[in-house]
Parts: C-alpha cells; structure tokens; sequence
C-alpha cells in the first residue's frame, strides 16, 4: 500500500505523526472551546466562537496573500505552531482574567495562526515526494483528520469528565508545540529543499493575485466554487438530531452513532481515495462526486430507520474521502507560488461559506428539518452537477481545438 512505503521515508513519517498529533489536539480544543462557550454564555456564544474563528481565514485569504506568502517556509511554519502553543495555553488565563472578549481575541488569533499554516503546509507537503506520490501523501495527510475527527470528540468528552477544562488548553499547546519542533527539525535537514538562502527568497517570491490564476485555470476556480457550495449545504447536518427525534423519535446517542459513521466512513475510503487511480479530468470528477454528495444528503430525507441513517452516514464519510484527495492532489499539481494561493483560495472558500451557512441553515434546519436535507442537498446536485458538465464540455472544446492546430 502507497501509505506504508510513504511513512518508511523519514520525513513524511516525522511530519506525518507531528501533524497527527497536532490535528488531534485541534480537535479536543474545538470541542472544549465549544463546551465552555455553550456552559458559561449559552448556543449564541458557540456561533460567535465559530465565526471569530473563520474571519481571518475570510479576511487572509481575500487581501493577505503577501502576508500568507511570507510564511511559506518550514522555519516561519515553525514560529506559527509556537506562537499557536502559546496563545493556547494562555486562552484558559484570559478566559479567567478578561472573561469573553479575552477568550474571543485568543480565538481570533488562533484564527490567524491557521490561516498563516494550513496553506502554506499543504503547499509545502508535496515537496515531500516525487510527482506520482502526491496524491498518495495527499491521502495520507488528510488521513490524519480521518482519524482526528473519529478519536478527537470521544476523547474530549473523555478528558472533560478526568481532568480540569483548563488543562485541554495545555495538551492543545503541546500538540502545537511538538509540531513547531518537527518543523524545525525538517528545516534543519533541508528536507524540501528550503536552504537558508531558499527561505529568504520564498519569503519575496511570487504572490500571484487569485483573480489572475481563477481567469487562467477556470476548471479549478469551478471546483473551488463547488467546493464551497458543498461545504455550504453540509452544514444541514446540524439538523440531524431535530430529524433523529421528528422522526425517530432517537436522542442524542443516535446522533453521536451518526457522526461516528461519518467518520469510519471516511476513515475507510481514504485509502482507496489515496491509492487509486483517479481520472484525469479532477476537476470534473470533483464536480461529479460533489454531485453524488448532494444525493446521498438529499436522501435522509427518505430513512425511516436508525441502521439507513447510519448507513447513508457512512456513505457521506466515503464521498467526502475522495472529495479531498481530488482536490488536494489537483491543487498539489500546480507549482508552489500558484499552489499556495489556490489553496489559500480554496481555505478563503470553505470558510466564508461556512460562516454564510451560519446564516440561513439553522433557520431552515428549525423550521423544517426534514425538508431541510432535500433542499441542501438537491441545490448542490444541481450546482456541482451543472459544474461537471461545463468543466467536461471545456475540456472537449479544448480537445478539439487541439485536434484542430495538430
């Protein structure tokens, strides 16, 4: 299997694990940023949380691409990760001392600490290896959030009821920490290839302006945009325990068997996704399986039983699997300065639409909840599907002009 030979390379199973364990640690501060959120200032407060959270990516991603470019070497990923340990391990200090405007200016520069890192890691990770491994470590890499987001909610909700609230913060900050040094030690071996003298020129390199790059790959921009109509209707998903209980009349453990699926869903595609032979046209694929998506949501709707939730669960863990190896390995086959900013693009994409579906889902979700998964659902059928065929007939048009000039 592409996996087990990738992490027998020193470098991919350093970063690797590091991430891993950083990914984890993310996921046990969601959840206890969210609890203590939702305990000291009721649901209202876990939006804001949320919201806070994304506005850099929004903001970074729209105007900062100077800014994202400069920290696109291990060194300054480096400084992010410590001053990312820092900042969460301060949080429970400023939480007590400055209540929740501390806490929020905290999450904000969390924030800003994400939107610095996520970017310019993915566009560093395929320097990693050769150019027909770069969907396999893409696999690998988003195999780390398989994992995190199957083990991460279980083993908060763990750590809550075993230890101080306060102390999720300090084990979030190690996990930033033990990254910050992986860094440095890849760094120090030069393992993609950034010298010293590298670094300083990647920090003045090319920022291309996503305007430019979106008007020149129009396949790409379209998945981008597909990308973010996804993102937008699964927030519907919050509506699952008002549907569990309307129609089920299944409490809170169905929920969480559900979120379970997702994720054993996911977790058990990934290694197709990563290993298998995809098509060469991803955008149109991507576009395609975001079409497959929007179904599989849409028919919730029609579970009159536990085992066919779980069941299209499960299916909607896989979909989504192959939805972010596609993309990432697209994205991944751009150079670096082009592939920093799509990605960037991408982040810029999925955050605002999430914090737009913020807006409108959970009124439709309370109104009507099981009305709200067949019009999430089918409006992205419709969008990724029309996508699909635009990004194939271009391609054929290109094909035959090709034909054409030979």
């Amino acid at each position: 299997m592409g996996y087990v030979r990738l992490l027998r390379q020193g470098p991919v199973l350093l970063l690797w694990g590091a991430q891993m364990l950083s990914v984890f640690g993310d996921r046990v501060y969601a959840m206890a940023i969210t609890w203590i959120a939702w305990q000291e200032y009721g649901a209202a407060a876990m939006g804001l949380v949320a919201i806070a959270e994304s506005v850099p990516y929004i903001v970074l991603g729209t105007v900062g691409r100077r800014i994202v470019a400069r920290f696109a070497t291990l060194r300054r990923l480096a400084v992010v990760d410590a001053a990312r340990a820092g900042l969460a391990t301060a949080l429970p200090f400023a939480w007590d001392t400055l209540g929740a405007p501390g806490v929020l200016a905290c999450v904000v520069l969390l924030g800003v600490g994400g939107a610095l890192f996520d970017p310019n890691l993915g566009a560093l990770v395929p320097e990693l290896v050769d150019d027909h491994d770069v969907q396999a470590v893409t696999g690998l890499m988003d195999l780390t959030l398989r994992i995190a987001r199957v083990a991460g909610p279980g083993a908060a909700g763990l750590l809550l009821r075993l230890m101080p609230r306060h102390s999720l913060f300090w084990l979030d900050g190690g996990t930033f920490a033990v990254s910050a040094v992986a860094l440095l030690v890849l760094f120090a071996r030069a393992t993609l290839g950034m010298s010293r003298e590298g670094e300083k020129e990647a920090g003045v390199g090319m920022r291309p302006r996503a305007s430019v790059l979106l008007r020149r790959c129009p396949d790409t921009a379209v998945a981008i945009g597909v990308h973010g109509a996804g993102f937008f209707a699964q927030t519907v998903y919050m509506a699952l325990p008002a549907f569990l209980a309307a129609r089920l009349d299944a409490g809170a453990a169905a929920y969480g068997a559900a979120l379970m699926a997702i994720g054993a869903g996911a977790f058990l595609a990934n290694g197709f996704a990563g290993n298998m032979r995809l098509p060469a046209n991803l955008p149109a694929f991507y576009c395609g399986t975001s079409a497959v998506f929007g179904l599989v949501l849409a028919s919730i709707t029609l579970a009159d039983s536990l085992p066919v939730v779980l069941g299209l669960s499960a299916a909607l863990g896989a979909v989504t699997a192959f939805l972010q190896v596609a993309l990432g390995t697209h994205l991944s086959s751009f150079p670096p300065p082009v592939r920093l900013r799509l990605m960037s693009v991408d982040l810029t994409a999925v955050r605002t639409a999430g914090t737009v579906s913020w807006l409108f889902l959970p009124g439709l979700a309370a109104h009507d909840p099981t009305a709200a998964f067949p019009i999430s659902g089918l409006t992205l059928f419709a969008v990724a599907g029309g996508s699909a065929g635009v990004v194939v007939r271009r391609s054929a048009t290109r094909v035959l002009v090709e034909r054409q000039h030979s």
